[in-house]
């Protein structure tokens, strides 16, 4: 009991800080494919224009409070907001979790900028999901960031840590899934954007960071889902060989994959061929 809950704790104040961040990427999400900026003006209904209150814009509890309708003019408020902002809540208090019981099944302590670095990663999941599902684009302004954000996180990891060996593999990865899609995006025209493209990149860099059997179950996993998802659409004729389908989505699914699942796969694939 004594043990569970300071872990609580961390699991509750990182769940109301990824609450306050699913608010912020409700505005990403929305204001990032029109080029808009997400700072100025303030949020806004879209129906009447009016402002929105710093009291009604509270993360889930003030569409709840107001009914899931705008305080002035009562239209109708989706609850795509609040989904996002509890979502964005629950996985990364999820993310805090399983970071601190793989630390403590290692022996060792959770590394801070480790934890970081997952928790952005989650944030612009969410966001790249959304988005691609809208607009089918995965935007610049949310993936190249990603590069450096993470390259700093990490390589601090690694300078704490004193293991240069795994910022290295994450490079590797980040080159070898960058390339191996655009290789497919030159074969296959029309099945990979660049926005694919760029966003392996920053996925490879986090997946080799922790290790080869994340990366190659994150990669698969991506294809696995995507191509699942895509023949039971085309059994169910909601969709043919040439509809697109947003791949974003998949990709960072399968990353998640490689990322909670991929070592313990990977080491039972490896003994399963007796190579482990």
């Amino acid at each position: 009991m004594t043990d569970l809950l300071p872990l609580m704790t961390l699991a509750a104040i990182i769940g109301v800080t990824g609450l306050l961040i699913g608010s912020f990427l409700n505005v990403v999400i929305h204001r990032v494919p029109a080029g808009m900026s997400v700072v100025r003006p303030r949020s806004a209904c879209p129906q009447c224009h009016g402002a929105i209150r710093s009291f009604d814009n509270v993360p889930v509890v003030s569409w709840l409070v107001l009914g899931g309708r705008c305080r002035d003019c009562r239209a109708p408020i989706s609850a795509r907001y609040p989904l996002v902002e509890l979502g964005t809540g629950l996985l990364f208090a999820f993310v805090a979790l399983w970071a601190v019981a793989v630390s403590r099944a290692d022996g060792q302590a959770a590394s801070i900028p480790v934890v970081v670095a997952l928790l952005y990663l989650m944030a612009i999941s969410v966001a790249l999901t959304m988005i691609d599902l809208d607009t089918h684009r995965l935007p610049n302004a949310v993936v190249l960031p990603a590069y450096p954000v993470l390259i700093v996180l990490l390589g601090a990891a690694s300078a704490l840590s004193g293991e240069w060996d795994a910022l290295l593999r994450g490079v590797i990865g980040m080159f070898a899934l960058t390339g191996a899609y655009l290789l497919l995006a030159v074969l296959v025209p029309g099945g990979m954007g660049l926005g694919d493209v760029k966003l392996a990149g920053v996925l490879g860099l986090v997946l080799a960071y922790l290790g080869w059997g994340p990366l190659a179950v994150g990669s698969f996993g991506a294809f696995l889902l995507g191509g699942t998802f895509a023949i039971v659409l085309i059994a169910q004729r909601h969709a043919d060989r040439r509809s697109g389908i947003p791949f974003g989505p998949w990709m960072v699914s399968g990353a998640w994959l490689g990322i909670f699942f991929g070592a313990d796969v990977w080491n039972g694939y490896l003994t399963l061929i007796g190579l482990s």
